[in-house]
């Protein structure tokens, strides 16, 4: 969602219902948890202590803050005394904040309980409570809300919501979908367009879908012919062929380097790609093609433009994981 000067809060709302409303419905995830937070609240926590608000400050505390579900406790503490410049007492409240979680608006007392007073607190402190609220009706035996105040995103140009998700039992894939509110998203000098937004990460949904159902694909890319590059002055004559041939349907790569056509095949045969293919220019300029079968050994001459893969090699298929 794409504001000008001004995006209302409930935006923030309406992209958490969508987000949790669609990963709902990929029935094949196990349950999950999607942890929100707001960066006024942390920021404002952070300057009610005294941390500075200027470069070095807030943000750095909230990049150190962010190490927690990578770091143990003790190591971030550490770095906060030592790269932040905090205080042992400054740290340990910092961390305090860090420790909060809730499925409820009950945070908001827990924080008030802290000591701490700031207005960016109190607004942060307020839309956080009002999301979480707001979403109460989604939350069932596999959706989780919670406010987790440990949450900080490590980019800076996050302004208030951050979210993140996780799918129980598969924490160490990370966060699956995550994003959150940019009040500067961008400018073109006379007006700014603040968003707010949540994105998927596809391959990390699909992980868990492959280990229920037992299945993979037959190749670990999408690729049916690895075009070889001779040597780097003849890459555009390698450039041409992929071009030809994917403008005809067919998925391919250009080598990244120039290597022994041995070292080559052995790269497209590593990653399943099924053909490899031999642009060769001679002393007059003119291209000659081959195209070999890496698992029959059988190479033919071929025309970029009409030569085609059996259809059962032009994708990926699926198998069952013992086959």
């Amino acid at each position: 969602m794409v504001g000008r000067d001004v995006l209302p809060f409930h935006h923030d709302v309406e992209v958490t219902r969508v987000m949790v409303d669609a990963l709902t419905r990929l029935d094949f995830l196990p349950g999950f948890r999607l942890q929100v937070n707001n960066r006024k609240l942390i920021q404002g926590f952070y300057a009610g202590l005294g941390i500075p608000m200027e470069e070095g400050g807030v943000d750095e505390v909230m990049r150190l803050v962010d190490k927690l579900d990578k770091l143990p406790v003790e190591k971030v503490r550490a770095l906060l005394l030592e790269e932040a410049g905090l205080d042992g007492d400054t740290a340990d409240r910092v961390l305090r904040l860090a420790t909060i979680q809730a499925t409820d608006d009950s945070f908001v007392a827990t924080v008030r309980g802290l000591g701490v007073e700031h207005e960016l607190l109190d607004e942060g402190l307020a839309e956080l409570a009002e999301l979480v609220r707001a979403c109460a009706d989604l939350v069932s035996d596999r959706v989780r809300l919670v406010a987790d105040l440990s949450i900080a995103r490590g980019l800076d140009y996050y302004t208030g919501t951050v979210f993140e998700t996780r799918l129980d039992g598969y924490e160490s894939l990370g966060s699956i979908c995550s994003g959150g509110r940019y009040d500067a998203l961008a400018s073109d000098g006379r007006s700014t367009y603040p968003g707010v937004g949540i994105s998927l990460g596809v391959s990390r949904v699909v992980v868990p879908l492959l280990a229920r159902t037992g299945l993979a694909a037959d190749r670990k890319v999408p690729s049916a012919v690895y075009v070889a590059v001779s040597d780097e002055q003849t890459r555009a004559a390698s450039d041409a062929v992929a071009t030809a041939l994917r403008a005809r349907g067919i998925p391919c790569e250009v080598a990244a380097s120039a290597q022994k056509f041995g070292k080559q095949i052995r790269n497209a045969e590593r990653r399943g790609i099924p053909y490899v293919w031999f642009p060769a220019v001679g002393d007059d300029g003119a291209t000659s093609h081959e195209v070999k079968d890496i698992r029959s050994g059988n190479q033919v001459a071929a025309d970029p433009a009409s030569w085609q893969p059996p259809s059962e090699d032009l994708r990926p298929r699926i198998k069952e994981q013992n086959q």
